[in-house]
């Protein structure tokens, strides 16, 4: 059992805001849990609560593995998964931006490789 809080209304709102901004309309955003490593050296996985859309062909996922601490990565596939570059962020609003300005980078490096 993890003892990481779930995603407060101030976070869940940040998110929202953020995704409803960058696409011009609001996103379906779902609460749900995942397991996790949240030490590389960990054997047993830790459940923590996520948030997840989907937008333009792309899967966005963040983890909050703790307080104030939280992971994203997006993906197309199974085998196309991407993250930011950045371990961890303490502040939800930096870790939703850089994750769709990533995604939006990508997206465009993609579609021109097509």
């Amino acid at each position: 059992m993890s003892n990481i809080p779930d995603f407060t209304d101030t976070e869940r709102s940040i998110v929202q805001q953020t995704v409803k901004e960058r696409y011009g309309k609001s996103i379906a955003i779902e609460s749900a849990d995942a397991e996790i490593r949240l030490y590389p050296d960990d054997r047993e996985l830790t459940s923590v609560p996520v948030l997840y859309w989907e937008a333009r062909d792309a899967h966005f996922v963040i983890f909050k593995v703790g307080e104030k601490n939280y992971r994203n990565q997006f993906f197309y596939t199974a085998r196309e998964q991407f993250g930011t570059g950045r371990e961890e962020y303490d502040e939800i609003g930096d870790c939703v931006i850089t994750l769709l300005r990533v995604q939006a980078d990508h997206e465009s490096t993609r579609v021109s490789e097509n």
